[in-house]
C-alpha cells in the first residue's frame, strides 16, 4: 500500500478492510468463534470485536506459519475455515456454500478456486485425473511454474475448508526451503494428499468476492463493488437514490424507506437518516443523525443532531453537536456549533451561533453572531422561545435573554434581556452635514 498505515486497517466504505472479513467470517462461524493472526506490533488491537481470538505470529514466516499460530485456538474435531484479512468482498453466502460443500464431500481439505480474466500473479490450481487438487503451482517468481502450468486460468483464491486435524499434521510437516524463507499455506495440499486425504477444489463463480488487495488501486476496485452493494441494497429497501454513481454511503449508514438522496451526496460514518427525507445534492453528513421528513439542502453537517421535519441549507454547516429539534430551519451560510435550536425556530441566514441553547418558536435575524469565546473560556448564550433578533445582533457570552424578548438591529447584547422587553445596545446616529464635499477638496 505504500502507507505507514498498517493495510487491513485502509478504509473501506466507511470501515477498515479487515471488518469486512470479520463480518463475514463471523457470519458464518460456528461455535468455535473467528480467530484473528496478528503480529507481535498488535497493530490490528482496537479494531477487532471483543469477542474475537487474537493469535500472535512472532515472525512474519508466511501464510502456512500465520494459521499454525491459530491452532491452539481452533477445535481439533471440527471444521475450520481460513480466509485472507484483504478480501473484503467475499460474502457470507459464498464462504459459507464452501464450508457446505467441504462437508459434504468429507474432503480433508477444500480450497477455492476462481478464473479470473488475468490469472497473472495468482498460484495455478494442479489437478490431478480425478478432478481432486494436487498442489497450487506458485507463480509470483519467474521458474516457479512451466509454460503449460502458467497456461491454467483456474486459481487459488486463498480461501479454504479444513478438517483441523488434517490441517495440524499438514502444518507440522511444512518447512521454509523456498527463496523466501517462508512457509506457505498452500503447501499443505500435497502433505495432506501424502497422507491420505482427499482435497477438493470448490469453484467460486465470480472473481469479484475473492478480489484481494494489495495496493490503492485494488483498494479502488473493493471501494467500487462494494458502494454498489450497499447503494443496491437501500433502493431495495425503498431508499431513492437519484445518481449512485456519484453518490458515497458508508456501510454503517442507515436510511428510512421514500428518502430521496439527490446526486454527489456523501452520507459517512454511522449516520442514520428517517423516513421520507430529502438529502440535497452536494451534502455531506458525516455520524449524524437526522429525524423523519427533514430537508437538508446543500450543506455540510458533522456528528449533528436534525429533528423531524427540519430544514437545513442550503450551505449551512453544522458542527458537532448542533441539535435541530422537530421543525427548526437552519438557512443559507448559518453555522451551529454546540448549541441545541428549538423546535421551530428559525435560523434563516448569515449566522453563527456557537455555545447556546434556543428556546422554541424563535427568530434569528440575519448576521447574528453568539461571541462565545473571551480568550480563554467559551461561555454559552441562551435565548428564550418566542424571541425575536433583528438582523447584525452580537450576543457576548455568557448572557441570557428571556422569553418574547426582542433585540434591536446592530445591538451588542452584553447584559441579560429580561423577557419580554427590547434590548438595544448602540451608539446614536450622528450625520455630518458636508462631509463629501470636505473629503472631495482634500483629495484636490
Amino acid at each position: 500500500m505504500r502507507s505507514s498505515l498498517p493495510k487491513l486497517l485502509h478504509p473501506l466504505c466507511g470501515r477498515p478492510l479487515i471488518a469486512w472479513t470479520l463480518a463475514t467470517a463471523k457470519e458464518v462461524a460456528a461455535a468455535g468463534g473467528v480467530v484473528v493472526v496478528d503480529g507481535p506490533k498488535r497493530k490490528l488491537a482496537g479494531y477487532l470485536p471483543e469477542d474475537v481470538i487474537v493469535a500472535i505470529q512472532q515472525e512474519p514466516r508466511g501464510t502456512g506459519d500465520a494459521v499454525a499460530a491459530a491452532m491452539p485456538y481452533v477445535d481439533p474435531d471440527g471444521t475450520v475455515a481460513v480466509v485472507n484479512g484483504d478480501v473484503p468482498l467475499l460474502t457470507a453466502e459464498a464462504l459459507a456454500k464452501l464450508i457446505e460443500a467441504h462437508k459434504t464431500a468429507g474432503a480433508a481439505a477444500t480450497m477455492g478456486t476462481m478464473e479470473p480474466e488475468d490469472p497473472a500473479g495468482y498460484g495455478r490450481v494442479i489437478r490431478g485425473a480425478d478432478g481432486s487438487v494436487e498442489r497450487v503451482a506458485e507463480t509470483k517468481v519467474v521458474g516457479d511454474a512451466s509454460d503449460e502450468e502458467q497456461a491454467i486460468r483456474e486459481v487459488n483464491t486463498g480461501v479454504y475448508a479444513f478438517d483441523a486435524r488434517a490441517l495440524a499434521s499438514a502444518l507440522s510437516s511444512l518447512g521454509d526451503d523456498n527463496a523466501q524463507g517462508e512457509i506457505y499455506l498452500p503447501d499443505v495440499v500435497p502433505a495432506i494428499r501424502a497422507a491420505g486425504g482427499t482435497v477438493n477444489g470448490h469453484p467460486i463463480v465470480d472473481p469479484v468476492l475473492t478480489h484481494g488487495v494489495d495496493d490503492r488501486v485494488d483498494l479502488a476496485f473493493a471501494r467500487r463493488h462494494a458502494q454498489r452493494r450497499i447503494h443496491e441494497a437501500h433502493m431495495r429497501a425503498g431508499v431513492t437514490i437519484v445518481d449512485p454513481a456519484s453518490t458515497t454511503i458508508d456501510a454503517q449508514v442507515t436510511i428510512g424507506a421514500d428518502t430521496v438522496v439527490e446526486p454527489a451526496c456523501f452520507l459517512r460514518g454511522a449516520t442514520t437518516v428517517g423516513e421520507r427525507c430529502t438529502i440535497g445534492a452536494l451534502t455531506t453528513a458525516i455520524d449524524c443523525e437526522i429525524g423523519d421528513e427533514a430537508t437538508i439542502l446543500r450543506s455540510h453537517l458533522d456528528r449533528a443532531r436534525v429533528g423531524d421535519r427540519a430544514l437545513v441549507g442550503p450551505f449551512a454547516y453544522l458542527r458537532p453537536d448542533a441539535v435541530l429539534l422537530e421543525g427548526a430551519k437552519v438557512g443559507t451560510f448559518v453555522e451551529i456549533k454546540n448549541s441545541t435550536i428549538g423546535a421551530g425556530t428559525k435560523v434563516p441566514h448569515l449566522s453563527y451561533i456557537g455555545d447556546a441553547d434556543v428556546g422554541a418558536g424563535t427568530n434569528i435575524g440575519a448576521g447574528n453572531i453568539t461571541a462565545n469565546y473571551d480568550g480563554r473560556t467559551k461561555h454559552r448564550t441562551t435565548i428564550g422561545a418566542r424571541v425575536r433578533t433583528s438582523v447584525d445582533t452580537a450576543f457576548v457570552a455568557p448572557v441570557t435573554v428571556g422569553d418574547d424578548a426582542y433585540t434591536g438591529a446592530g445591538s451588542v447584547i452584553t447584559e441579560d434581556v429580561p423577557p419580554g422587553a427590547l434590548g438595544i445596545a448602540r451608539g446614536r446616529q450622528r450625520n455630518v452635514e458636508g462631509y463629501a464635499e470636505r473629503a472631495a477638496r482634500r483629495e484636490r
